[in-house]
């Protein structure tokens, strides 16, 4: 198998900054609110462990989402925060 083939998704290589930061924002959400959900469906040891990835996923949000903010900020904090 070619190397170019072995990759079933790709991500275009053109895309802009904003675009690959809102697009990668909105996964980590998505991948919170499905280990939050699934935390507390699973026995205690399990759910331990779903909420730590939980909080990485919250953690990557966080850390793109201010990424996001300071490539394109948005105009409630254009002139600093109030």
């Amino acid at each position: 198998m070619s190397k170019s083939s072995s990759n079933l998704f790709t991500v275009t290589p053109h895309q802009n900054t904003e675009t690959l930061l809102v697009n990668a924002s909105e996964t980590l959400s998505s991948l919170n609110a499905l280990t939050c959900n699934l935390a507390f469906d699973l026995d205690t040891s399990q759910r331990a462990i779903m909420l730590g990835i939980q909080q990485m996923a919250e953690l990557g949000q966080l850390l793109v989402d201010r990424a996001l903010e300071q490539i394109s900020p948005s105009p409630e904090f254009s002139n600093g925060p109030k």
